[in-house]
């Protein structure tokens, strides 16, 4: 298997007002929404630790619902 090249570029809002990270996977843009990123090898591990951080509060947040 060829490793893939995983790039985080930064955020941005969908039109249903969720959070989807865009990487450059292998000179492909992709947008990963958070509760994909998962089926997406290496991505989550490609984000910075303030964006790890944030989607661990939201998670906290949302367990307490």
């Amino acid at each position: 298997m060829e490793a893939q090249l995983i790039k985080y570029m930064g955020t941005r809002k969908t039109m249903e007002g969720n959070t989807a990270y865009v990487f450059v996977i292998n000179g492909r843009q992709t947008e990963v929404k958070e509760s994909n990123l998962k089926q997406h090898p290496g991505c989550y591990e490609a984000l910075p630790a303030s964006v790890k951080t944030k989607i661990t509060e939201n998670r906290k947040w949302i367990m307490k619902l």
